[in-house]
């Protein structure tokens, strides 16, 4: 069984240690679950989960609503252990969770709240109900419940900052990625006098990928990578990853050769459209299709032609209207692109391109990092309030 974490870290003598059965007090869902999962947002009550996305919907509902807007609780995915904070009235979605409320004149409901997310807890590998049986039995430390609310009030405040520090780095982040597809579209949008329009199969070799027998083992092996779609465009910008799969020599004889410097589209799925480009011989399944471009292109410059939001648009606009949307080669080798005849001015775009995506991704570091600081900033700041140094 897991307990509190709290790092080594010695609590106030003055506190008490406590399990959270002794706390906590459970209810069944059960009066409180939703009869209809029509939700609509201009409904009145939130439907609930204990999970990522918490709130499901709303319903319009009118019995069975648990009044927590004058009794906070929390409630509990008892398959999962995650947890929510909840100050206002809710239906939820299944008998999954245990609405967990605070003792009264003993604990603060969102102090445990606080509490719980510094347990560590290991739910892998069963599935089952641990509150009643485990997670109940927990140990945490206690004070007084004026100092409870005392340290509740100086986190709310220290989290209402981080959590606007944290949408400034989201936003930033967001827009200096926006930044570089928004200078990638306008310098393919209007193409200049000297530049032409070409069809994909006219500007390079093309294939779609191909699967060798798994069953065959022979087929498989460290000759040459092989590509699937969670492999490609792993950091957002073209890269690929090779050493997820490989096929043996025999296995390549029977797939698809692509050469060093062609570029990979994903053109299947929920990820039709990502683009990656090849720097070395690979091999790829049938979700993606390649193009090499021939001698006397600059073979980067049409991996940056498709990743133009216009190319993707041409993608889907292509691909079947189904519940997967996919593009057939014949189909996506007769789009056209424009581009510079020049091989020289080619070079000049790729290099202005280059030069921008290594600046936009240093500015994506920086916004990434201070995201993590500021998670980091957060346990902290939990680790001082649960042994009294806050």
């Amino acid at each position: 069984m897991e307990n509190f974490s709290n790092n080594g870290m010695t609590m106030k003598t003055n506190w008490q240690t406590k399990k959270l059965e002794e706390v906590l007090e459970y209810e069944q869902p059960t009066q409180y679950i939703v009869s209809s999962t029509s939700y609509k947002e201009d409904y009145e009550t939130p439907v609930l989960t204990a999970g990522k996305s918490f709130i499901l919907g709303k319903t319009k509902e009118k019995k069975g609503i648990f009044p927590a807007k004058d009794l906070p609780v929390i409630i509990f995915d008892d398959f999962t252990t995650a947890t929510k904070f909840v100050d206002f009235p809710f239906k939820v979605k299944s008998s999954a969770m245990k609405i967990l409320h605070p003792v009264k004149n003993i604990s603060d409901a969102k102090f445990l709240f606080y509490i719980m997310q510094n347990i560590s807890f290991d739910h892998t590998g069963i599935h089952k109900r641990y509150w009643i049986s485990e997670y109940s039995k927990i140990e945490i430390p206690l004070p007084a419940l004026a100092e409870q609310k005392r340290i509740v009030k100086k986190l709310d405040e220290v989290f209402e900052k981080v959590a606007t520090a944290k949408e400034n780095a989201e936003t930033n982040l967001q827009n200096s990625k926006e930044l570089f597809r928004s200078y990638l579209q306008s310098v393919f949008a209007k193409p200049g006098k000297d530049w032409e329009e070409k069809k994909l199969k006219e500007i390079g070799v093309t294939q779609t990928g191909l699967t060798p027998k798994t069953a065959n083992k022979k087929y498989y092996g460290n000759f040459v990578p092989f590509i699937t779609p969670a492999d490609i465009d792993i950091s957002g910008n073209g890269s690929v990853r090779y050493d997820s799969k490989g096929l043996s020599e025999e296995g390549l004889e029977v797939g698809r050769k692509i050469k060093k410097n062609s570029v990979l589209m994903v053109c299947i799925g929920a990820t039709i459209g990502k683009v990656g480009f090849a720097t070395r011989e690979v091999s790829c399944n049938q979700q993606i299709n390649t193009l090499t471009p021939f001698d006397g292109y600059d073979a980067k410059l049409f991996y940056y032609i498709l990743s133009t939001k216009s190319f993707f648009n041409k993608v889907i606009k292509g691909s079947s209207q189904a519940t997967l949307p996919i593009i057939n080669k014949g189909k996506w080798e007769n789009l056209s692109v424009s581009f510079p005849k020049s091989l020289s001015e080619q070079k000049t775009i790729v290099k202005k391109l280059y030069a921008l995506s290594l600046e936009t991704k240093k500015l994506e570091k920086i916004y990434e990092q201070k995201l993590t600081n500021l998670e980091e900033l957060k346990k902290s700041v939990l680790q001082q309030a649960f042994t009294g140094k806050l």
